[in-house]
């Protein structure tokens, strides 16, 4: 899979895709990341890449000339989904992960200062996704959450091929405590089952214990589940 992130700040996502889990999947070839600096589109003499916004606004915004250039450079004439990273957009899921693992290419377009001129964005994107109800300080995090969330899908990319149908979200619910060496810690023990061998039980209380932290910790999530 290739994504393609437009940024002004290229260098942060080069050092991203070299390393962790992402850094072997990259360099496997199972994933690509291409990082590319929207300031090179920019026809402004100083390559400029950003204004005053018209009515009044604090902080800069981005201008719409090479956002805009830098896409369809990008494109080349293809048919590739572009996603803009914005507080405004469709809530970021599991789901969400999952569809897009199945393209071959995505360009992510990341926002800076105060945003991107909203006839860039209409001219462009096919998608807006949001992370949280939060701010950070450039698209370019959301688009490494987006990367990481992603490409856990993508074959390859983890160790095991089921590794990552074994988290939280993945059946609706959180994912289980887990324990390892030394079966006792300050006072503290693993639970018996998990010592017991006994398969069939263990996969119950596992289950037992997504459902019970799912309830306790994420009560909205059984919630969604049952509407």
């Amino acid at each position: 899979m290739i994504f393609n992130v437009l940024t002004l700040y290229p260098e942060i996502i080069r050092q991203y895709r070299q390393t962790g889990i992402i850094g072997r999947g990259f360099a496997s070839g199972a994933i690509t990341i291409n990082a590319f600096n929207i300031r090179d589109f920019s026809l402004d003499k100083h390559s400029r890449t950003d204004d005053y916004a018209y009515g009044g606004a604090d902080g800069m915004l981005m201008t719409p000339q090479p956002v805009y250039d830098a896409v369809m450079a990008v494109k080349c004439g293809r048919d590739i989904p572009v996603i803009f990273f914005s507080p405004r957009g469709k809530k970021f899921t599991t789901a969400t992960a999952k569809e897009y693992s199945t393209k071959s290419e995505v360009i992510l377009l990341c926002g800076h200062y105060e945003g991107i001129d909203k006839r860039a964005l209409d001219l462009t994107v096919t998608e807006e996704i949001s992370i949280g109800d939060y701010i950070v300080t450039g698209g370019h995090i959301p688009a490494m959450c987006f990367m990481d969330a992603v490409s856990r899908y993508v074959p390859g990319v983890l160790g095991g091929s089921q590794n990552a149908f074994n988290e939280s979200f993945e059946n609706g619910l959180l994912e289980y405590d887990q324990y390892t060496r030394p079966a006792n810690f300050m006072g503290r023990s693993v639970p018996e089952v998990l010592l017991s061998g006994n398969t069939a039980a263990i996969a119950k209380y596992k289950a037992e214990q997504s459902l019970e932290i799912t309830r306790r910790l994420r009560p909205d999530l059984l919630k969604d589940d049952e509407d």
